[in-house]
């Protein structure tokens, strides 16, 4: 069909020209799948502005949450922005296509004491505890997203100048320091790994840890701790952020240790100090 030319050549240009990651490629092309399903028009020329009206009157009644919403209306308007300046349409339909307003949420972190409970909690015994215990140093040391996590293999460990190199969203790659105690956990671990695979951390099988991998190991770890809270790969991250801002780290520097794109993303951190520190003076001050 005409329309998944249209769509290959738009998703090979988010590969290539964008760097978009396989996960967000991925879902761009369902949702224009998606799309293409429920408005049946053979010549994407003829698609106008109503005929979006109409699809997104469908995902309404999907009732899908706003920010599922919000990435479906911004696949559209990012495909028929390209193909209106590529020449495939002469007008753009989704230029007035509006997008849900997102709730701001605040990040889930933990505070340092629970940290550190949660890292001396309890590890097995044997080569799998010792990767355990080097995934939880790794990231609350280096704030990594879980993906870039389980990308990084031996030769991406600095162990002189304790620094990592981590391949980021978009293909870009940046270095990021790592403290002493998450080196001695990654060395403590591979001293006594057997395989000689390339990739750092592995699985009980000797292949790649997946992102589901590292969730699972750390939801057993929490069982040990008592917490009472769900911790994801993400909290660490949130955790390490937050905890630098605390300690007077810069907005730009913590944004480039993240790898945000925007210090507008990285912002939500200091809302987070804000509103904790909002929390102590209502609790502390005679007059609050």
């Amino acid at each position: 069909m005409i329309m998944n030319r249209h769509v290959d050549k738009f998703l090979t240009y988010l590969d290539i020209e964008k760097n978009y990651s396989p996960h967000t490629l991925l879902n761009y092309k369902i949702d224009l799948e998606e799309f293409f399903k429920i408005v049946t028009i053979s010549d994407v020329a003829k698609i106008n502005y109503i005929d979006l009206r109409k699809y997104l009157a469908h995902l309404r009644t999907r009732h899908y949450k706003p920010r599922t919403l919000a990435r479906k209306l911004s696949s559209l308007r990012s495909l028929f922005k390209f193909l209106n300046r590529e020449g495939y349409i002469k007008k753009n339909p989704a230029v007035l296509l509006m997008t849900p307003k997102l709730d701001k949420t605040l990040p889930k972190f933990l505070s340092e004491k629970e940290v550190v409970r949660f890292l001396e909690a309890p590890i097995k015994e044997g080569v799998l505890g010792l990767r355990d215990k080097a995934i939880f140093e790794t990231l609350y040391s280096s704030g990594l997203r879980v993906s870039e996590l389980v990308g990084l293999n031996v030769e991406s460990i600095d162990y002189i100048s304790n620094i990592v190199r981590v391949m980021g969203k978009g293909k870009k790659e940046r270095l990021v320091p790592i403290g002493d105690r998450a080196v001695d956990a990654i060395r403590d671990y591979l001293k006594i790994r057997k395989s000689n695979a390339r990739m750092l951390f592995l699985n009980k099988n000797g292949k790649p840890l997946s992102d589901r991998g590292v969730r699972k190991i750390i939801n057993k770890q929490i069982l040990k701790t008592s917490m009472q809270m769900k911790v994801s790969p993400h909290v660490f991250r949130h955790s390490f952020a937050t905890h630098l801002l605390d300690r007077g780290a810069d907005l730009r520097s913590v944004q480039e240790l993240l790898g945000h794109t925007n210090l507008s993303t990285t912002q939500i951190y200091t809302h987070i100090s804000t509103e904790r520190l909002k929390n102590v003076y209502a609790k502390s001050h005679p007059r609050a």
